[in-house]
């Protein structure tokens, strides 16, 4: 085999959250010597990592979105008309089934599909075309990836995983660069003036996913039970205005930091005391890894998968239960946890979650595939 093999990655969105997380984190620990790496990423992403991408002596193209089907198909020919890639790896679900459509016509011997997500009655729409593409996940891949044994299931199905044809490699995260920081979380919590507060958090999308509109009545039951609460909400979406009404009608506002979009998240990790994550349903959160190592309780739904519990950090509530009741598992949980506070890492890397591990295993799995297409 001639080295470096030459990857292409393809994540359609790189916006702020999970998924890019996700993916820098293979990123930053491919052997260059093994793999040199493009990705390709839809224009409308948010946060498209140029400068990082170079440093790591890789490529970025950006091409039209994937709504703009016909564009979309036409600049990934090109893009495969101009370049030879050993490999191509798709990390956008069920909407894989386009670009390996054009990896394959293009001659590309190893396609790889990724599974990072479900699917959730409550989104119907969202869901409906998931299910229907699933369906054409086995049409133009030849290799099938997914975060979780769920994940797999969902896209792929039950028999091919009970027959091992679904590799699982987990959602990984630099585990070691955010275990808990005392001096950071002490800098971070006198700078945002949450010194003498407790503090409940939530980053992610606001959106019907991540169920932010019963989030805000989680805190409103945490509130009225724990007068030093605080809360820090970072993200962006299309309930941001309903969020606001909601906080305002509860009165929250002056209990609450609303932050938006931001890139610095491994502060608010070590300020928090909490993290809270009630989705609807979820692949498996990288937030929540992220969070555990940092030595911080998270509260999932009972939607999310168990894989999501990478040590005893990990605690799950039923959708169906009240807020109040949230409130009061949260509460006793994050207390607990406060006076014993202590990075997880080492929790995180037994478990199989650490980037370091996990980047090294794809790349054999992927030097594996070569071989055996030739």
């Amino acid at each position: 085999m001639i080295y470096p093999i030459k990857v292409l990655i393809s994540v359609n969105k790189m916006d702020s959250g999970g998924q890019k997380s996700l993916t820098m984190a293979y990123l930053r620990n491919l052997d260059p010597e093994k793999v040199q790496f493009e990705l390709v990423c839809d224009s409308d992403s948010n946060s498209l990592p140029f400068e990082e991408v170079k440093q790591l002596g890789g490529k970025l193209h950006v091409i039209p979105p994937y709504q703009q089907i016909g564009k979309h198909i036409k600049a990934l020919e090109k893009l495969f008309a101009e370049n030879h890639y050993d490999v191509f790896h798709a990390m956008n679900n069920t909407m894989n089934l386009f670009p390996l459509y054009v990896a394959k016509k293009a001659g590309v011997k190893v396609r790889v599909s990724e599974s990072l997500s479900m699917a959730s009655k409550a989104e119907l729409k969202k869901s409906i075309m998931k299910i229907v593409l699933k369906q054409f996940s086995h049409l133009f891949c030849n290799y099938y990836v997914a975060c979780g044994k769920d994940c797999g299931i969902f896209q792929f199905g039950k028999k091919a995983y009970q027959q091992g044809e679904i590799e699982i490699f987990k959602t990984c995260i630099d585990a070691k660069a955010n275990t808990f920081n005392q001096a950071l979380r002490d800098k971070t919590r006198k700078s945002f003036g949450w010194s003498d507060k407790i503090v409940y958090g939530f980053i992610g999308r606001f959106a019907s996913q991540k169920n932010p509109l019963f989030l805000i009545d989680i805190m409103n039951e945490i509130k009225k039970k724990k007068v030093n609460a605080h809360f820090v909400i970072i993200g962006a979406g299309n309930l941001e205005n309903e969020m606001k009404s909601k906080i305002n009608a509860y009165g929250l506002d002056s209990s609450m930091s609303w932050l938006g979009r931001r890139e610095d998240i491994k502060q608010f990790y070590n300020a928090f005391d909490a993290f809270l994550l009630p989705s609807i349903y979820e692949g498996l959160p990288v937030v929540g890894l992220e969070s555990q190592a940092a030595g911080l309780p998270v509260f999932f739904s009972d939607a999310i998968t168990r894989e999501a519990a990478a040590c005893s950090l990990g605690h799950f509530i039923g959708l169906r239960e009240s807020a109040s009741k949230w409130a009061d598992i949260i509460i006793e949980e994050t207390d607990k946890n406060m006076p014993i506070r202590r990075g997880h890492e080492d929790d995180l890397i037994k478990s199989g979650f650490d980037a370091v591990t996990e980047t090294k295993r794809l790349t054999d799995y992927w030097l594996a595939a070569i071989d055996e297409q030739k």
